[in-house]
């Protein structure tokens, strides 16, 4: 599988992960959730290609595929994400809010992603 589709496979676990939420649905999401977190390792073992792959997320037209993505890259590529972040943070909601706590934490210096 390309790394291209590996990141738009995790687009799509977000996103379904969000939906089934919205729906009040937390076991669908949780199920989601699973789905893109294993897709988020594979692409690890690819190293900067596949930290690439997932950072051509940030453009995304879901901003709830965006801010995972932020979120997922924000130790690795500090630079790219958080400006991702920062600019959903501005709006309100679920997603601004979940953008803003990860901020909170990367500046309060407790940010980590407990993946493995």
């Amino acid at each position: 599988m390309k790394l291209e589709d590996l990141a738009e496979e995790f687009a799509a676990g977000v996103a379904a992960q969000t939906d089934a939420l919205w729906n009040g649905d937390a076991r669908t999401g949780n199920r989601h959730a699973r789905k893109y977190i294993a897709v988020f390792k594979k692409l690890r073992e690819h190293g900067e290609d596949g930290m690439d792959a997932l950072s051509t997320l940030f453009a995304h037209p879901r901003m709830d595929v965006r801010v995972k993505a932020a979120i997922y890259l924000l130790s690795e590529r500090p630079e790219q994400a958080r400006p991702v972040l920062e600019d959903a943070a501005k709006s309100e909601g679920m997603i601004p809010f979940e953008a803003a706590q990860a901020l909170k934490y990367w500046s309060e210096g407790t940010w980590t992603l407990d993946v493995d």
